[in-house]
């Protein structure tokens, strides 16, 4: 199972595999052909509530980390991380990004579960 994290913004490699969008926002001055995104599943993304909580900066990263796994027992979002859990048991995904910090954002939180 190979999942990585990448900036949206950065060009396409051929070992991104699948490239899954887990922004809920569509990344701002991308166009959707220069992104070549796969998928892009809105309900696995934080609620837009938890999101702007993160970015206000009052709270840690564990804080939101934690949070934001809660979100994902939600039935439609277990559902689609089961589904992107299954694209990487068939080969390599990519969780594309626009966070500037992708090791700190929801992204990481997705792969650490895929993993």
């Amino acid at each position: 199972m190979s999942v990585r994290i990448r900036r949206v913004y950065e060009a396409p490699e051929p070992e991104d595999g699948v490239r899954v969008l887990v922004d809920r926002l569509w990344p701002r001055g991308l166009s959707k052909d220069a992104a070549h995104v796969d998928e892009w599943p809105k309900g696995l993304t934080p609620s837009t509530e938890l999101r702007r909580w993160y970015h206000a900066g009052e709270a840690s990263y564990e804080e939101f980390a934690g949070r934001y796994e809660a979100e994902l027992d939600v039935p439609e979002a277990a559902e689609l991380l089961d589904h992107v859990r299954e694209l990487a048991g068939q080969g390599a995904v990519t969780l594309l990004t626009a966070s500037k910090s992708p090791e700190r954002s929801h992204a990481a939180v997705l792969a650490r579960l895929l993993s």
